[in-house]
């Protein structure tokens, strides 16, 4: 095996038109998922009751409560399946393929019903417009089963350095998760300080959703796989502050690929640079290291008070 198909096994290639109609549909699906999660969890702070998380195998909801039972939905993208499984020993899945975003909304609400987990869900999707309700859209119904597991292997490899990442932060962080509503994988550090209201804005998402999102001064850092006929037309990692600090745009950051879109308001450090890197795990790692210290140095963060050493971290896991 030559060192460059290696690398594609680790860190695969996933040019955005190679698969936007699979990512489209499954964009859709994941969020009939996620919204399943969402009518079934109490509120908690930052939208953190929503998201799904990486698995070895795909993503999941984690447990979900219905009465005084338990289940959780996981998408396999190993094997290419949808499984339910509840505390009361019942199971139940079904393969994914060529369906539209319809049929998956019937065949999923049909086989909770089967299994006594009855759901009803906000039928339109977030955060996409145009927004079609799930049970009318037949236009989205492509799945390519190596592009999705292609992006999963990503999001595994970005969760991995999100979670290295994170552990050097000991004030208020958001677990790694993969938000739904814009389908990126997201870690989100808090200074402690309370932000001024976010203007909202978001298509097809409350305002209301977004400014106790922001309530709060954040640097966050994620993966996205782009968007056709947006700003980053590819996958990239991204990092942002909200609110946005004087300077920020300004910022010296690592590596040299990265930049700031103006558009977007963040940096963007393009997914091929790091995949082609010499070294991926400590360009991404310098990368969100380097503009978390823009945030915090301009916006005054006692960072002190709210970091710790890697070798701190390593101490902890001493037996």
């Amino acid at each position: 095996m030559t060192q460059n198909s290696s690398r594609d096994g680790v860190w695969p290639p996933l040019p955005l038109e190679s698969w936007e109609d699979t990512r489209a549909t499954l964009h859709m699906w994941i969020q009939i998922v996620g919204k399943i999660r969402l009518v079934q969890s109490p509120w908690v702070n930052h939208s953190w009751h929503v998201p799904l998380y990486v698995t070895a195998a795909g993503l999941t909801t984690s447990a979900i409560s219905y009465g005084e039972r338990l289940f959780n939905i996981d998408f396999d993208f190993t094997r290419h399946l949808l499984t339910i499984r509840s505390s009361d020993g019942d199971a139940a899945g079904f393969e994914l393929g060529d369906q539209s975003v319809a049929a998956f909304y019937r065949k999923l609400m049909r086989t909770l019903d089967e299994m006594g987990l009855h759901v009803d869900i906000c039928r339109k999707p977030n955060e996409v417009a145009p927004a079609v309700r799930f049970e009318m859209d037949e236009t989205h119904k492509t799945y390519d089963p190596d592009a999705v597991n292609r992006f999963w292997r990503i999001l595994f490899q970005a969760d991995r350095l999100m979670k290295q990442f994170r552990a050097g932060f000991i004030g208020k962080c958001s677990p790694v998760h993969l938000f739904w509503g814009g389908l990126d994988l997201a870690v989100t550090r808090f200074s402690g300080r309370t932000a001024p209201q976010h203007p909202g804005g978001i298509p097809n998402l409350p305002d209301f959703v977004t400014r106790e999102a922001y309530s709060h001064e954040v640097s966050s850092c994620g993966f996205w796989p782009g968007n056709e006929g947006g700003p980053v037309a590819y996958p990239a990692f991204y990092s942002y502050a909200y609110p946005t600090p004087a300077g920020f745009a300004e910022a010296a950051v690592k590596p040299a690929a990265a930049f700031y879109s103006k558009e977007l308001g963040e940096f963007i450090l393009p997914y091929d640079a790091v995949r082609q890197a010499e070294s991926p795990d400590r360009m991404l790692l310098e990368f969100f290291q380097s503009t978390y210290e823009a945030a915090a140095n301009l916006a005054g963060w006692d960072r002190p008070a709210l970091e710790r050493t890697a070798g701190e971290s390593a101490r902890k896991n001493q037996p």
